[in-house]
């Protein structure tokens, strides 16, 4: 039987320190985690979901959902580089699922911003609302009516309007900030 590699093992007892610490809201343990790991972890991601920005987006919810969870790590029950890489895979999976369950439009079908603009349009051309939405460009303020007004996922707006998952939720973040500081 090999024996372990002492460079692994060191590695091993280093990212499990940095996840303890994590746990106790050290923010400098989380980059110990970075450094060593976000480019494996792209990888892993890549090569799980055949996308670089859904690998991306996963190693980076990954890494908010390390700071949020170290606390339920528990390094009697496995090294710290396991617990990394299997949230790591469920984020992946995750993603996958969701890029699946809401596929990118093929063109033939309706473009999203007409619901949209039919939401939009239905607005008293005096109330607020109307007149923030009309500062946001076209791709946030359809994001964020058809989040809204339609009820739709992050996931169901990536496959609608044929963007990243990412992006989707980027674009109604932000819309919903901008949102947010017009109408005070």
């Amino acid at each position: 039987m090999p024996q372990a590699d002492p460079h692994d093992q060191a590695d091993d007892a280093q990212l499990t320190a940095a996840l303890l610490r994590c746990a106790g809201g050290d923010r400098a343990a989380l980059r110990v985690i970075f450094d060593m790991e976000s480019a494996r972890m792209t990888g892993v991601a890549f090569r799980i979901l055949r996308r670089r920005d859904l690998a991306e987006e996963a190693v980076q919810e990954t890494f908010l959902r390390i700071w949020r969870l170290a606390g339920s790590f528990d390094p009697a029950r496995g090294i710290g580089r396991t617990w990394i890489y299997a949230v790591l895979r469920n984020r992946a999976l995750t993603l996958l699922q969701d890029e699946a369950k809401y596929p990118a439009s093929d063109g033939d079908s309706e473009w999203p911003e007409a619901s949209a603009e039919a939401a939009f349009a239905m607005l008293p051309e005096t109330s607020a609302l109307r007149r923030c939405l009309e500062q946001l460009d076209l791709k946030r303020r359809s994001a964020v009516i058809l989040a809204y007004a339609h009820g739709m996922s992050h996931g169901e707006l990536a496959g609608k309007l044929g963007v990243p998952l990412g992006t989707a939720k980027s674009w109604t973040r932000r819309g919903l900030l901008s949102l947010q500081e017009c109408m005070g």
